[in-house]
């Protein structure tokens, strides 16, 4: 079920406007992966830089809290569980000796709200122990839920948690039959934790354009494709302020109230983000969808983008506009053409070093990798990796174009078999530069294997 493509100029915007955009995104060297822009429901404009794919899953980090977020609607409109349910009342094998009257405070909502009471992150003190539900229990709660701001992935574990003991299914289990299939979403994948119970606030991969049909369900209040997924009276709570969130927020989208795991923004927009830039915004009053999956080091070209959003699409919508075949011919050709900074391929030199067969013992790293052997044969090379675990593998490679092949990398918890695509160049007659685009998540990675003249 693929969402409908439309002109701009149907839904008062032109396609010149959208040359600006991606235009000034390009200057600014913004590095979004892929990109939808919905208007009424039909995508208006958008792409997929080269090598990333259209079908391919992403991982969306803590865009994964907003999907959480609608797991509990769905369960609260059934009658499963209450948002004013005491956290502990879930988890009575699970509590502390002493549970302090904050703790006993602590109910679905603070959890939905990111206001538990936490003062400090708590990410790490949770993340490195096997079981999250009790190390989560045992943390000092400074404040009384409901009065401090704290934002808090292991906040969102513990609702999915619940849903688990609420519903006798992990939660990945209870949103098949209830939002994904609705949505036709075939191919989620959301990882665990140590226990096996759905992350939660981390580890969701959707495509680009299943993430677009969950905006519209956000959009849309509740229904898509006119079946009712979670009432309306959740998707207003989860989009009106919850929690203060101003206090120390360094971007201005960032400080405009905090709903149910969703971010407030200006304009009574909204959005979903996660690490890296991942997006879903939802502009209601303007009947707009976009979402972008990034590469950024930092959240801080979020903020960019989002003011480009602002100028460039939502500032320039008008009912007078007219279509110029020309303009939206640039507009085709632009998105046509965009493509990630991936290595320039070229000649294999005369006078390369002899690598092939070569054996390389590795010093301890933080990768734990143990060996690598070059095989080399005419313009292919095949890298062997040794770690002495899943990750052993043989990554084939052409200096004449990219290879497309799978390896096991990280993800957002753990290692998971998944696409790559590599690329081999010299650089010059001594320097081999091998790079990864792992292409189900923002991460690549180079590696350098440099020779001495006659080596």
């Amino acid at each position: 079920m693929a969402i409908i493509t439309d002109i701009p100029e149907n839904h008062r915007l032109s396609s010149k406007a959208l040359v600006d955009f991606f235009t000034r995104m390009e200057q600014l060297k913004l590095n979004v992966n892929s990109f939808m822009l919905l208007q009424d429901g039909k995508a208006t404009a958008q792409f997929w830089r080269p090598p990333y794919r259209k079908e391919r899953p992403q991982l969306l980090f803590s865009l994964s809290k907003s999907v959480t977020a609608i797991a509990v609607g769905i369960a609260w409109d059934n009658g499963l569980l209450d948002l004013d349910d005491k956290v502990i009342s879930f988890f009575s094998d699970k509590l502390p000796k002493i549970v302090s009257p904050n703790l006993a405070r602590m109910t679905v909502h603070h959890l939905l709200s990111m206001n538990a009471g936490h003062h400090d992150n708590i990410y790490a003190a949770v993340a490195n122990e096997q079981d999250w539900i009790k190390t989560y229990l045992s943390l000092p709660v400074e404040y009384e839920p409901g009065s401090h701001y704290r934002y808090s992935t292991h906040s969102t574990y513990m609702l999915s948690a619940i849903i688990k003991r609420a519903t006798g299914q992990n939660m990945f289990e209870f949103l098949m039959p209830r939002l994904f299939e609705p949505l036709a979403i075939t191919k989620p994948l959301w990882e665990t934790c140590p226990m096996g119970i759905t992350a939660g606030g981390m580890g969701l991969s959707l495509s680009t354009e299943d993430v677009a049909k969950f905006g519209l369900l956000l959009m849309n209040r509740g229904t898509f494709e006119g079946k009712r997924i979670v009432s309306e009276r959740f998707i207003q709570l989860a989009t009106t302020e919850q929690s203060d969130n101003r206090n120390g927020a360094k971007r201005i989208d960032s400080a405009q109230g905090y709903g149910y795991q969703i971010h407030l923004c200006r304009r009574g927009c909204y959005r979903g983000d996660g690490s890296f830039g991942q997006l879903c915004f939802v502009a209601p009053n303007e009947n707009i969808v976009i979402v972008a999956t990034s590469s950024f080091k930092n959240m801080q070209p979020l903020q960019t983008l989002l003011d480009l959003i602002y100028d460039l699409i939502i500032d320039k919508l008008d009912d007078k506009v007219a279509h110029v075949p020309e303009q939206h011919a640039e507009l085709h050709r632009l998105l046509s053409h965009l493509s990630c900074e991936v290595p320039a391929l070229k000649p294999v030199p005369d006078m390369m070093p002899f690598i092939s067969a070569s054996r390389y013992v590795m010093h301890d790293n933080p990768h734990g990798l143990k060996e690598i052997t070059f095989h080399l044969k005419e313009e292919r090379l095949e890298l062997q990796v040794f770690y002495g675990d899943d990750r052993d593998n043989t990554l084939p490679f052409h200096f004449a174009e990219p290879t497309r092949t799978k390896d096991v990398f990280n993800k957002d918890l753990s290692m998971h078999l998944q696409e790559v695509i590599t690329y081999a160049v010299w650089q010059d007659n001594c320097t081999l530069r091998l790079t990864l685009f792992y292409i189900e998540t923002p991460y690549v990675v180079t590696y350098y294997r440099l020779s001495r003249p006659n080596d």
